[in-house]
């Protein structure tokens, strides 16, 4: 008996990390995530550990190239900042110098436009014509996309002062 629960148990290993590498091949997944999908499998804490193990050594899962892609496309299709980027990934358990490391591949100078730019757009969008009230919601909405505060600050000036 106890060789067919062994059995059936490695069947079930085997499908599992098959299911998860063509998975992994499809899309990049983080380790966090894998194990969320493992779980709802009902996966022995053991069988969760090797498969991942086996993943990351066959470079299925790279924490690292993770990140990387995570940051590109969140600031560059969601147009979303540092700050709820960050928060995100460290919601998936990555490692703060993996996140640090994927930043860099942003510009500068291009995260500040990306940011003047989605500020223009809601102004064009807001019906505020109180200057203070504009203000407050150019504010409260850069903020909700995880720009940081002084960042958004200047940028307001500096549209404010431009188009008035």
């Amino acid at each position: 008996m106890y060789s067919e629960e062994k059995k059936s148990r490695e069947i079930c290993y085997q499908s599992a990390l098959s299911k998860v590498q063509h998975i992994c091949s499809r899309q990049e997944k983080c380790c966090f995530d894998i194990r969320k999908k493992l779980e709802t499998w009902q996966l022995s804490y053991d069988d969760q550990d090797k498969i991942i193990d086996s993943l990351i050594n066959d470079r299925f899962i790279d924490e690292n190239r993770y990140a990387g892609f995570y940051v590109r496309d969140k600031y560059r299709f969601n147009k979303w900042g540092r700050i709820k980027i960050s928060h995100h990934l460290k919601q998936k358990k990555i490692p703060e110098y993996i996140i640090s490391e994927a930043f860099e591949a942003i510009k500068e100078s291009e995260y500040l436009e990306n940011l003047d730019d989605i500020l223009r757009s809601k102004l064009k969008s807001t019906r505020e014509t109180d200057p203070y009230l504009l203000k407050g919601k150019l504010f409260r909405f850069a903020q909700s996309r995880g720009f940081e505060s002084d960042l958004v600050l200047k940028n307001i000036e500096k549209i404010l002062h431009k188009d008035y």
